[in-house]
């Protein structure tokens, strides 16, 4: 049954989810109207790297990000982050260690030209070998995946072009995916969501994208009306 209604939602389906369901694209849609567009993508990356343990609900982390950082000069992301996370109301635990990963990817970001990020937008296979590579992270790891959506996200808003993520990236095997596998599969999550892209053709990122916002209580009823019945029957699947 998932998989039936994961390729009847399509790839079309999940942007259209993404692009107007997801609270975190909507986010960084205003975030990208008051920052410059290589700052911006730098910053997505970054936020999306310590993007865990949160106080609080993604969604509302993103839009504290998105707030704090509109029109916000930024010099130094380290330093940015050291006077952010102290004060964050949804990203308040394990400030520490969360500020040595942007020490650590810092380099790696002001390295690159937006010109540099463009070509990483288009193989987003080797942005996401490279930044596993700089964090020093297992590339499968839940944050190393989720900053590649995020970028693919931040890309895609800043060069105004859709591009599908690619098939080998797996789902971020964040709490309410591994909820929702739970109820369908005693299977790895990374596992089973692997093969219901490979029989949909769907990549698991965007199965992320079709499935992370309904759990999060986004508005279905917004929805195109024949898209809208498809993400009905899914929610009834897996709430």
């Amino acid at each position: 049954m998932i998989v039936e209604l994961i390729k009847e939602i399509g790839i079309d389906g999940a942007r259209y989810i993404e692009e107007n369901l997801d609270e975190q694209f909507q986010a960084l849609k205003y975030l990208s109207e008051h920052q410059d567009s290589e700052l911006f993508i730098k910053l997505v990356v970054a936020n999306a790297l310590i993007s865990y343990q949160l106080t609080g609900r993604g969604e509302q982390w993103w839009w504290e990000f998105a707030k704090y950082f509109s029109n916000l000069e930024v010099t130094s992301l380290y330093e940015a982050y050291s006077n952010f996370l102290p004060t964050s109301r949804y990203n308040r635990r394990l400030v520490g260690q969360k500020l040595r990963r942007i020490k650590r990817v810092e380099g790696f970001l002001n390295s690159l030209s937006l010109g540099e990020l463009r070509e990483y937008y288009g193989d987003m296979r080797s942005f996401w070998l490279a930044l596993a590579k700089v964090v020093e992270s297992e590339k499968e790891k839940k944050t190393i995946v989720f900053a590649v959506k995020m970028f693919g996200y931040a890309s895609r808003i800043a060069f105004s072009e859709f591009i599908p993520y690619p098939m080998e990236i797996p789902i971020p095997e964040d709490v309410r995916i591994i909820k929702v596998t739970r109820k369908l599969t005693q299977e790895n999550p990374r596992k089973f969501w692997r093969e219901v892209a490979r029989q949909t053709g769907v990549p698991p990122l965007h199965i992320d994208s079709i499935i992370w916002p309904i759990l999060g209580g986004a508005d279905i009823s917004r929805a195109p009306k024949p898209l809208r019945f498809k993400l009905l029957k899914l929610y009834k699947l897996i709430k």
